[in-house]
């Protein structure tokens, strides 16, 4: 297993290489100049003062150098290992000496992410902040997702051709064939508007009050307050609604026909006629065999909402990565688009070598020696 794993590690490598030379070669091919935009941003100016402007910012990002040289300066510059200065940080072996005299050293250093052109702020401050909004929708989500798909599924298989199947088949095709920026819109539209139900807040993650607030829900001499957790809570239910319905519909319609499988296997016949309860064979024995499509999927699934996020996050003006990537394409500002794309690529990775890992766990048949 451990040998397995290293060589996974080592094949994601080229894996990830290709993923960010698509998306950075595609910007680069894409119409529209970030020197353009950024100087847009500063106002008029006279022509020959803007040409000048423009040759400086261009040699100040080096946006100026063939697009091959900015993915290679951009690699070395997210590496943890590369050519480093003398008083940079890291430490590594000499190897010459610039034109001022200063040592330069390959070795181990600190990766760097870049500076955003257009919020002029850095790349690595920006994801800390973004990240852990898009983590928590994604973790909200998951347990919705897996939880109502497994029973729903499982109860569906067990009264096959019922009412119940019949039922939620036909709803959760419904589901499966609804974009969810249709979606999205659709539920902001009449559960957020004021003209129609107005249940839930149309944006944002926390009331404007929520800072005053307990952590707990509790009463007070003005009544019921919400307290913070709730609060949140209620501001991103229909963001989790939004990424969880998509995957839900898949994830049912899969676990039932995989406990449907299992349920006409010999063994299952086997146990039945020892006098196994229905509900022991049904937890016990077919279910646990049926797992294994379940965790082929989930490297599919988490991804997923990693993608769906983009969407989700702009509806309903969720400060998270989704709308921060988006905000970047718009202008072009790569190195946060690329930065984005990195940590994207990561997880969805880590998530197939997670997906292949757990089917050792499922499966005691299956091993990777």
């Amino acid at each position: 297993m451990a040998a397995y794993f290293i060589r996974r590690i080592f094949l994601l490598i080229p894996t990830l290489l290709g993923i960010m030379a698509v998306v950075f070669f595609t910007m680069k091919a894409a119409p529209g100049d970030v020197a353009e935009l950024l100087l847009n941003r500063e106002g008029y100016m006279q022509a020959g003062d803007r040409q000048a402007r423009l040759d400086y910012i261009r040699l100040r990002y080096g946006l100026d150098d063939p697009a091959i040289v900015q993915f290679g300066r951009w690699l070395h510059n997210v590496s943890p290992i590369g050519v480093i200065g003398s008083e940079t940080e890291g430490f590594g072996i000499t190897i010459g000496h610039d034109d001022a005299g200063s040592a330069r050293r390959f070795g181990i250093k600190k990766p760097d992410l870049g500076h955003s052109f257009i919020k002029q702020r850095p790349v690595a401050d920006l994801l800390i902040q973004a990240m852990p909004i898009t983590i928590m929708l994604n973790l909200l989500s998951i347990p919705v997702i897996y939880l109502m798909a497994i029973v729903s599924g499982v109860y569906a298989a067990r009264h096959r051709g019922g009412a119940f199947d019949l039922s939620s088949g036909f709803f959760y095709l419904a589901l499966w064939s609804m974009p969810v920026i249709w979606a999205g819109t659709m539920l902001q539209g009449f559960f957020a508007n004021e003209q129609y139900l107005r249940i839930f807040p149309t944006t944002g993650l926390h009331s404007l009050t929520a800072d005053s607030m307990t952590f707990l829900p509790g009463f007070n001499d003005a009544g019921f307050q919400r307290g913070y957790l709730l609060d949140m809570l209620w501001h991103v239910a229909l963001p989790v609604l939004c990424l969880s319905y998509t995957a839900l519909a898949f994830m049912s319609k899969l676990s039932r026909g995989a406990v449907l499988e299992v349920l006409s296997s010999d063994y299952i016949r086997t146990a039945r006629a020892k006098g196994l309860a229905d509900r022991d064979v049904l937890w016990r024995h077919a279910f646990r065999n049926s797992l294994l499509p379940l965790i082929t999927v989930a490297a599919f699934v988490i991804p997923g909402l990693i993608g769906g996020s983009v969407v989700v996050e702009y509806i309903f003006g969720i400060n998270g990565m989704g709308k921060l990537m988006i905000e970047s394409i718009k202008f072009k500002d790569q190195e946060v688009v690329m930065a984005v794309t990195l940590l994207g690529g990561v997880l969805s990775l880590a998530a197939y070598l997670v997906a292949d890992l757990l089917y050792a766990v499922a499966d005691p048949r299956v091993t990777y020696e």
